[in-house]
C-alpha cells in the first residue's frame, strides 16, 4: 500500500510546523496498520511548512527554487515520522529523490523493494526530485514503480464532495468515482497527472480522513470508507 500523507497531518488544524501530539497519533495509526501485514510505503507532503507554488506566487522566489524548498521540507517531515515510528518499535527507512546523505538514502527502486521484504516501512521524501510536480504526482509515480495495490490519499476531509463543503452546506460526499469522472469534472482531488498515472497503471485510490481513527484500516480491509476512485 502507498499512503500519501499531507503535511497538514503533521500538525493540528490551522497550525504550522510539526505538533508532537499529532505526529505521535499519526505514527500510532501507521503502526497499527503495519500489524495487519501489508507492506507500506509513505509519501509525505510539506504543506505544514511550505507549498512551492503558493510561496512562489506570494514572493520573489522563482517557482523552481520554491519547489526545491518544499522538497527539503518533506525530508523534515519524513525524518520526524521515522524517529516517532521507530520509538514504537517499527523499523523504518527514509528514501529521498534528492540527495541528503546525512539523513536518508537515495530512492532506488530495488532497494525500496528489499526494505519491504525485510518488513520495513519506507518513507519516500523529496517528491519526484523535480520542480513543477506535486507530491500527489510523486505518490502516484511511486505507487506505479513499487507495484502498489492501493493508493490511499489521507486528507482532513471525509473524501471527495460534489462541491466545497465549507462553502456549500448542500455538498454531498461521493462514495465512488471513476478516474475519468475526476478528470472530466475537474475535481480537485489530486492533480490530473496523478490521476492519469493511477488510471494507466490500474491503481485504485481511496481518499479519506486521516484524523478519524480506523479509516485507513477499513480501506486496507476493503471496507467502504471515504471515496473510492477506480475504473
Amino acid at each position: 500500500m502507498l499512503l500519501k500523507l499531507s503535511g497538514e497531518s503533521f500538525c493540528l488544524p490551522g497550525e504550522f510546523g510539526i505538533n508532537g501530539a499529532a505526529l505521535e497519533s499519526l505514527a500510532e495509526r501507521i503502526n497499527d496498520i503495519c500489524k495487519l501485514g501489508p507492506q507500506i510505503g509513505i509519501v509525505v507532503g510539506a504543506g505544514n511548512f511550505i507549498r512551492g507554488e503558493t510561496f512562489s506566487q506570494k514572493s520573489h522566489i522563482p517557482r523552481n527554487t520554491a519547489d526545491y524548498m518544499g522538497m527539503l521540507a518533506t525530508i523534515i517531515n519524513a525524518c520526524a515520522l521515522q524517529e516517532t515510528l521507530e520509538k514504537l518499535g517499527r523499523e523504518t527507512r527514509v528514501m529521498s529523490a534528492i540527495e541528503v546523505s546525512a539523513l536518508c538514502e537515495p530512492f532506488i527502486r530495488r532497494r525500496a523493494l528489499r526494505h519491504f521484504e525485510q518488513g520495513r516501512v519506507v518513507i519516500l521524501a523529496g517528491g519526484t526530485g523535480n520542480p513543477f510536480f506535486t507530491t500527489d504526482t510523486c505518490a502516484a509515480l511511486r505507487a506505479a514503480e513499487l507495484d502498489a495495490n492501493l493508493l490511499v490519499k489521507a486528507t482532513k476531509v471525509e473524501g471527495v464532495y460534489s462541491d466545497d463543503p465549507k462553502k456549500n452546506p448542500q455538498a454531498t460526499l461521493l462514495s465512488r468515482l471513476s478516474y475519468d469522472d475526476v478528470l472530466r469534472q475537474g475535481l480537485r482531488v489530486m492533480d490530473h497527472a496523478a490521476i492519469s498515472l493511477c488510471r494507466d497503471n490500474k491503481i485504485p485510490i481511496v481518499v479519506l480522513n486521516i484524523f478519524k481513527k480506523g479509516n485507513i484500516t477499513k480501506a486496507i480491509c476493503g471496507e467502504s470508507v471515504g471515496t473510492l476512485i477506480d475504473d
